[in-house]
């Protein structure tokens, strides 16, 4: 004989407290001292160049870069196979290299964290947990404008 469906007494999904089209994280680069960041691979040969061009558009909107860190990803022969992925879905980087940021923002004083590739969300959100400032992509500091 067939039982009756028993009810899923599992708890329902957590909706998020916030509203899903949350405003754009924004931060005014004018008069902060920023930790410019940089993850490229290594079909990237211009990354020099790149970070160049960023910090000068941060101090083209009154931003003072007081550090820049580059992450690179497919150096060594173990990350070829890796390169267009992060090292971390949380955070981009690796844990070290998070680590090294947070170094250098508790040396530097610095204001605020500005990365050169976009991040997402959540990763804003752990990286500005985990580093204890604010942490902005550049492209939202260029949108903000």
């Amino acid at each position: 004989m067939h039982q009756p469906r028993r009810r899923d007494r599992r708890t329902a999904r957590r909706v998020p407290s916030e509203p899903a089209q949350r405003q754009a994280f924004r931060l005014t680069a004018a008069g902060a001292d920023v930790v410019l960041v940089g993850y490229f691979s290594a079909k990237q040969k211009d990354f020099e160049v790149l970070m160049a061009s960023a910090a000068a558009e941060l101090g083209a909107r009154g931003a003072r870069v007081v550090v820049q860190i580059v992450q690179r990803r497919g150096v060594s022969d173990g990350g070829v196979q890796k390169m267009s992925l992060p090292y971390s879905s949380r955070t981009l980087l690796s844990y070290g290299k998070v680590r090294e940021v947070a170094q250098a923002c508790d040396q530097a004083n610095a204001d605020a964290v500005i990365f050169v590739a976009t991040l997402t969300r959540r990763q804003q959100r752990t990286l500005t947990d985990m580093l204890g400032r604010p942490t902005a992509s550049l492209t939202d500091i260029l949108a903000a404008d």
